[in-house]
């Protein structure tokens, strides 16, 4: 992304109280935001929907058309997007996982429309919207590969300790690092590079969820701390 789409993109989600970093990521340059920060937006922009139409239903394939509108200073405004999920060619799943093709088509259409309605459309996607970025998503990126089962018998247990300790420690210490660096942090921009910086998303990857949570907030709040309109959104919507 140019910085200038960046800008547009910030603006556009301090509007509803959304940073742009901790909700947004990069895939091979294309902008990225979750799902979740998606419904939050849509809630804040009172964003209503429509019953969804089922255009085509089959064992292995949803297409839905979804309606939304969205109050505004010059009336209500209207947007519709379709929603596909085709096992094996845009929704692949894997092993034992079910697939629930309507859910991730209206998934999909959903996000579309509040991409539509908010002014975001063609500047960056949901998540939802292509396997690879949703396997990108830099909290389910793995700290380090699965190990094998193992059953730990009394001497395991005691070597364990430890082991978890010196672990809880080592994330402990980075979130307080990351912390400090947030802190030292000069400007919005600085403090929106560094959480998008890919050394930083390897730090919050690597750390539990709770450190990471705490992390993204804390970085908010160095933005609000800065002057981030995270009271924007109140004024669009007295509006």
């Amino acid at each position: 992304m140019s910085a200038t789409t960046d800008k547009q993109i910030a603006e556009i989600l301090a509007t509803y109280g959304e940073p742009l970093a901790g909700n947004v990521w990069r895939v091979q340059g294309t902008a990225v935001i979750y799902h979740k920060a998606l419904e939050r937006i849509a809630a804040q922009a009172r964003i209503r929907f429509d019953a969804p139409v089922i255009v085509r239903a089959e064992r292995d394939e949803a297409v839905i058309l979804v309606t939304g509108h969205m109050p505004g200073p010059g009336g209500e405004r209207a947007e519709w997007s379709i929603g596909e999920a085709l096992i094996g060619v845009n929704y692949k799943i894997g092993g034992r996982q079910p697939a629930y093709v309507y859910a991730m088509a209206e998934k999909r259409a959903k996000d579309r429309v509040i991409l539509k309605l908010v002014g975001l459309h063609g500047l960056l996607y949901s998540e939802d919207e292509a396997d690879e970025f949703k396997a990108s998503r830099p909290d389910l990126q793995p700290a380090a590969k699965t190990k094998p089962i193992h059953v730990p018998d009394q001497e395991d247990e005691a070597a364990e300790e430890p082991a978890e300790a010196a672990s809880a420690e080592s994330g402990l210490a980075g979130e307080a690092d990351l912390k400090a660096q947030i802190d030292r942090a000069k400007s919005i921009n600085a403090v929106t590079d560094l959480m998008l910086s890919p050394e930083t998303q390897a730090r919050l990857s690597a750390m539990a969820p709770g450190l990471r949570d705490e992390v993204r907030e804390h970085a908010k709040q160095r933005l609000v701390s800065l002057g981030w309109p995270a009271k924007t959104r109140k004024a669009a919507a007295a509006a």
